[in-house]
């Protein structure tokens, strides 16, 4: 009896006590899809790859068809604070598992709170297009598998796209990226390289002087590696036969055969031969390599962009050694090469 005066006179004096942490977000149920399908009826997928891979282009190619939207950057799963923050914290939690919140039917309401969150955005959209299938292009360069799991836990019933290009050509086009930005995460080092081949480009050209420090290759090349391997495991072992990789390579060598893949994968009704044309003509424009250009003319003149192989021109021999180290195995696997001879 004393202990409960006792806490009784905290309540009053100083409140609540308040939760720390909250539980983990439950994941969606199935009877919960089918509820919630009523409202938003439309056919989702999620396109995932690791930045520099070709995500924004597949996504420009994607949405040419009458039935198919798309759009980029949400990062529902894919950058912090992502979708879940909005229900991430132990107050919310006590909101939407109240027990006296009647409208919860005794189950935490946060999966349906994020899932109806994400479809409203996405289905707006795909409605002003008229679109019935529609999706989301983030890329998923730092977490990786987490991805797939959280996608999975909202959305079980979508399809998901991974982009994969050779990680060669990723670590050049994501390094000049952050040339051409002058990105706040270069280091003294990166600056001088950067300042010498302003100056200088030839020795950069034939593979005399590498554009990288040791260090960044490691970076991304175990960031290539890890988003590879984590989400292909995590996509196959997910999602199943609603789960399909591609080569950034065979769209740009075979545009029509791979987009018609993936359109039937996608569920589309019909695909018409006047695709091809309209896939080719979209191909040919590049507003990535524009936009570099007006940032930044002298670094970004130098490197032809969305182009395959870029590496063999750039690579040093150190170059080539550091990444069979840390991920020369992908590239075998992925066929890129036949072994590490290369």
């Amino acid at each position: 009896m004393l202990s409960r005066f006792k806490s009784a006179a905290r309540i009053l004096i100083k409140g609540e006590p308040q939760k720390k942490t909250r539980n983990p977000i439950p994941a969606i149920t199935a009877e919960e899809v089918a509820e919630i399908r009523q409202f938003f009826p439309r056919e989702k997928f999620f396109i995932l790859g690791h930045a520099r891979s070709g995500t924004t282009l597949l996504m420009r190619l994607l949405r040419l068809h009458p039935d198919v939207h798309c759009n980029y950057q949400a990062h529902f799963f894919t950058r912090k604070p992502m979708l879940k923050s909005l229900v991430n914290t132990p107050e919310t939690e006590e909101w939407l598992t109240r027990k006296s919140n009647r409208w919860n039917q005794g189950r935490d309401l946060s999966p349906l709170v994020l899932r109806a969150a994400a479809d409203f955005i996405m289905e707006r959209d795909a409605a002003r297009e008229g679109k019935s299938i529609v999706g989301d292009k983030s890329p998923s360069s730092t977490i990786h598998g987490q991805v797939v799991r959280d996608a999975h836990a909202l959305y079980p019933d979508a399809k998901i796209i991974y982009i994969v290009r050779d990680g060669r050509d990723v670590l050049i086009s994501e390094r000049f990226r952050n040339f051409v930005e002058e990105s706040k995460f270069l280091t003294a080092e990166d600056k001088r390289i950067m300042s010498d081949l302003r100056v200088d480009s030839a020795p950069f050209s034939d593979g005399r002087r590498s554009i990288f420090t040791e260090t960044s290759i490691r970076n991304i090349a175990k960031r290539w590696a890890d988003d590879l391997h984590e989400i292909d495991s995590e996509g196959v072992n997910l999602y199943g036969e609603n789960y399909i990789s591609l080569r950034y390579e065979d769209l740009l060598a075979q545009p029509f055969a791979e987009l018609s893949r993936l359109w039937k994968f996608l569920g589309v009704k019909k695909i018409g031969r006047a695709l091809e044309k309209q896939l080719l003509a979209e191909m040919s424009s590049n507003p990535d390599e524009e936009w570099q250009a007006k940032r930044n003319e002298g670094i970004a003149s130098f490197l032809p962009k969305g182009q395959a192989g870029n590496w063999r021109r750039l690579f040093t021999e150190k170059d080539k050694a550091l990444f069979k180290e840390v991920a020369g195995e992908l590239l075998v696997k992925w066929g890129y090469e036949k072994d590490l001879s290369w």
